[in-house]
This record gives C-alpha cells, sequence and structure tokens, in this order.
C-alpha cells in the first residue's frame, strides 16, 4: 500500500533508515502491508548488500592467487560489510514481517543461517590447513549455498510484494544478475588459475614465494611445476564447461522465465560479464593476479533467450542451442590466444574438455523439461 507521505521523504540513506524505525518498528507477520517506499527502500538495501559481497569477494578469488590468506584482508572487510547489512535487514524482515512474506522470509533466514554456519567453519578450516587450495572445497560450497537460498528468497519477496512495471523488471533483473555470479563463482578458480600457472612458466608468478613453497609442501614437493598446477589447476577439465554452460544456462532460463521479458537471459550475461571485464583492467592496475573473462556466457544467455521464441518443444531448442552455440563460443574464446598472440605463455580461456558437451545437451533438456512441466502442474492446480 502508498504511503500518502511519501512524497516528502528524505534522500538520505542514512535518514531514511531513522525514519523507517521510527514509524515502522513493531511486531508484525509476514505478509504485513508494506508502505511502497518501504519495499523500495529495503529491496534497494539488499541490492547494496550484495553489491558489497560480490565486490569483496571478486577481490578476494584474486588476492588468494597472489598472498596466503589474511583475516583482516581488505576484501573480507568489505565482504563483511554487505553481510552485515544482510544480517540487519533478515533481522528487520522477521520482526516487522514488512516487505515479504512467510515463503521468502523463511529462505532468507535459511541461507542467512547456513552462511553464519560456513563462515566460522571456513576459518577454523583455513586455520587447520593453512590455505583451502581450491574454491570447490565444502566450506567454501556451503557458503555460496547459503547466499543462493538468500537470494532465493529475497527474488521471491520482491515477486510477492514488487506492483507490476518497469522497476520491478530491473530490480529482478539484477537480483538474477547476482544469483549467477553467486553461482558462477567457483569457476574462477581455473580462470585465474590457468593465468597464474602461465605466469609461473614465463617466470614472473603472481604468487608471492610463500604461498608457493605452502602449496608445494601441501603435497610433499620443491615448488616446481606440479606444486604450482595443484595449487592453481587442481579442479578436473570437466568441470568448468558443465558448470559454465549447462548450469548457468539453467539459471538463465530461470530468470528468463520469472522477469518475463525478451533478452533477459542476455542482459544477466551481459551484466555480468560486463562486471568482470571492468574488474580485470582494475586488478591489473593494483598489480593483482587476473582471470580469464568468460565472455562465451553472453552467447549462452542469448541462445536461452532464443530457445523462449520457440513456440513448442521449448526445451529441447533450447538445450540443443546452448550446447553448440555455448560449446562453439568457448571454443572460439579458447582460440583468441593462439589466432592473436601465438606462443605468448597466457591464455583467453581456461582448459575444458569438449566431451561434455552430450551431458551438458541431456541435462539442460531433462531439467527444463522438468521445469516446464511442474509450472504446467502448478498453473492447472490453482
Amino acid at each position: 500500500m502508498p504511503d500518502q507521505r511519501e512524497s516528502g521523504l528524505p534522500r538520505s540513506p542514512i535518514a531514511k533508515t531513522v525514519l523507517f524505525f521510527q514509524r515502522h518498528w513493531q511486531r508484525g507477520a509476514p505478509g504485513t502491508p508494506t508502505p511502497e517506499w518501504v519495499v523500495r527502500f529495503s529491496y534497494g538495501m539488499w541490492l547494496t548488500a550484495f553489491a558489497f559481497k560480490v565486490i569483496g569477494a571478486s577481490w578476494d578469488m584474486s588476492w588468494h592467487f597472489k598472498w596466503l590468506r589474511d583475516d583482516l584482508a581488505p576484501p573480507h572487510l568489505i565482504n563483511t560489510v554487505g553481510t552485515v547489512i544482510v544480517c540487519v535487514l533478515v533481522v528487520i524482515h522477521t520482526y516487522t514481517g514488512l516487505a515479504c512474506d512467510r515463503r521468502s522470509l523463511r529462505l532468507m533466514q535459511a541461507g542467512l543461517v547456513m552462511f553464519l554456519i560456513a563462515a566460522p567453519l571456513d576459518v577454523i578450516n583455513h586455520r587447520v590447513s593453512g590455505l583451502d587450495l581450491t574454491a570447490w572445497s565444502a566450506t567454501h560450497g556451503l557458503l555460496y549455498l547459503g547466499t543462493g537460498v538468500m537470494l532465493a528468497g529475497v527474488i521471491a519477496g520482491w515477486l510477492r510484494v514488487s506492483p507490476p512495471g518497469r522497476t520491478r523488471a530491473v530490480v529482478l533483473t539484477a537480483l538474477w544478475a547476482f544469483f549467477l555470479e553467486n553461482t558462477f563463482f567457483p569457476n574462477g578458480q581455473q580462470e585465474y588459475g590457468i593465468l597464474e600457472l602461465r605466469s609461473w612458466e614465463r617466470g614472473e608468478p603472481y604468487a608471492e614465494p610463500t604461498l608457493l613453497q605452502f602449496a608445494a609442501e601441501d603435497i610433499g614437493r620443491s615448488v616446481d611445476r606440479e606444486a604450482v598446477i595443484h595449487f592453481a589447476l587442481p579442479i578436473e577439465d570437466w568441470v568448468y564447461p558443465l558448470w559454465g554452460i549447462g548450469v548457468m544456462a539453467l539459471i538463465l532460463a530461470a530468470a528468463r522465465h520469472t522477469v518475463g521479458r525478451a533478452w533477459t537471459a542476455t542482459t544477466v550475461a551481459c551484466a555480468y560479464v560486463a562486471y568482470r571485464a571492468i574488474s580485470w583492467p582494475l586488478l591489473l592496475a593494483g598489480d593483482f593476479p587476473t582471470s580469464t573473462v568468460p565472455f562465451y556466457l553472453v552467447f549462452v544467455g542469448l541462445a536461452v533467450d532464443l530457445a523462449f521464441r520457440a513456440a513448442r518443444a521449448r526445451f529441447a531448442v533450447g538445450a540443443l542451442l546452448v550446447t553448440g552455440v555455448g560449446y562453439g563460443a568457448l571454443w572460439l574464446q579458447s582460440q583468441l590466444r593462439p589466432w592473436l598472440l601465438g606462443d605468448a605463455l597466457t591464455e583467453s580461456a581456461p582448459p575444458s574438455a569438449y566431451w561434455t558437451a552430450p551431458i551438458v545437451l541431456v541435462g539442460v533438456a531433462t531439467i527444463w523439461f522438468a521445469a516446464a512441466r511442474r509450472g504446467r502442474s502448478e498453473l492447472l492446480a490453482r
């Protein structure tokens, strides 16, 4: 419900926060009618929180390809700002019941609990092992899962309380871009790792000597190529395309379906790739390790959007387009280095196992079909 005094709202976020507590800090159940300005302000703060978390996490990935872990490193502090905002928002939603329904609130709460459990476990893991050599570890996975569940709750809440229109679509698209970033994040292991390996082969390693020494001692070797591979590229080559094309296609399809506007999947993919492309020169300027940028993801988004234009058998068309266009774009990106730079010790894409294409084809088709069938069943049940 609109707030009759909305025209006189202050512009400052701090002033708005004070005003919110003065007017609306009272106990309520999920689904309590919420003034429009409170809805916009709360979800604007969610976007702000996730922006802090994305910036901190991105810098943190690069940081750990250069130095040993530091709990008070700037990337961790930036990420913590986002986490604190998230905690405050979940407390507000829980106590007041504003700007959410029961389902979205439970997802927000569950995601936050997962994240808050994973964070100290990750610290303990690093205290015991000294360094977690992969972004795919169990404690990291719980961090991604918690953030993903949280984002699912925010998406569900925004769908529930926002009025139809351009603002609804824009915010929803931004939330799906954050969801994509969080899910794609562990693939950064290979994107940073391949350039870390090439830097060592050039004789100009990004990683400091103590980090390389620790990685070598972890497998009982001196610092050699095998030790660097163990640190930088410990993940099998089949993981990268399976996750980067197959799983991302399903997320982009969900975004397109939820937002309901043409070219949503392409927009979400472009937003993420643009962020990575902008981050690249900033990291380079700061003398931090850089990564390959997943430009092929734009074509995965384009394939999803084209599939939604198919009147029938969308899941089959989508799977064929995603697999053909996605793997083709990834292969073309991987050829940019030899085509443009010859034998230079660098890469334009991580090593990938292209034999995974049939798995992606079948997996995407099956899951997309199951999701579409379930959606039709729920619609008929109403």
